[in-house]
């Protein structure tokens, strides 16, 4: 396989509606990335269009995975944390065509999330993944750690309960989060 490229997507109408049929294609097979399955598309197309003004606005990196000229998988890095954790980002909807899986996209994807989450001064990553079918021994393999397990933490796709577990993992260097700071606790004035 030719190697991949990652890199940042932005708004436009292509890349939502490839995002959408990845997210409706994710759901029939079974990806617990929050929707039912069926999956209208104009639901799915909502939730992209949202997500990548997100991006724009600086909210969260949504990335994507091309083969050649094809957008075959995407993860997302939300930056958009309450106050007291600008040290911290969250991995979200990890996704692959299911003619894809097995090709290193996820493991590519994640790298780089990695590195853009460093660059924006985080120490942290956290996510999570279904117990049944989910990417645990990917992420297990990339040096996350396992914080534990809620049983029918969410359903599935076609229905039926399933477990989540949650993992995190350390990066980049302390000294990233001891320059962040919640902006609110320096501009505010002290009360009597």
């Amino acid at each position: 396989m030719p190697e991949l490229e990652i890199r940042p997507l932005r708004a436009s109408p292509e890349v939502s509606a490839t995002l959408s049929e990845i997210l409706v294609e994710t759901g029939a097979h079974g990806g617990s990335v929050s929707f039912m399955h069926p999956l209208a598309p104009a639901a799915a197309r909502a939730f992209w269009d949202g997500a990548l003004a997100a991006a724009d606005r600086g909210e969260r990196i949504v990335l994507g995975a091309w083969d050649g000229g094809e957008l075959v998988a995407t993860v997302t890095v939300l930056l958009d944390l309450p106050p007291n954790q600008p040290h911290r980002a969250e991995i979200a909807k990890m996704m692959t065509r299911p003619s894809h899986r097995g090709r290193g996209a996820a493991r590519a994807l994640m790298r780089v999330a990695e590195d853009m989450a460093i660059g924006r001064g985080r120490t942290m990553l956290v996510l999570d993944t279904a117990s049944e079918e989910g990417a645990a021994g990917l992420y297990e393999k990339m040096g996350f750690n396992f914080a534990g397990e809620l049983p029918d933490y969410a359903l599935k796709p076609r229905g039926g309960l399933t477990g989540t577990r949650f993992y995190w993992k350390r990066i980049g260097s302390p000294s990233n989060a001891a320059s962040l700071s919640a902006p609110e606790a320096h501009s505010k004035p002290a009360l009597p």
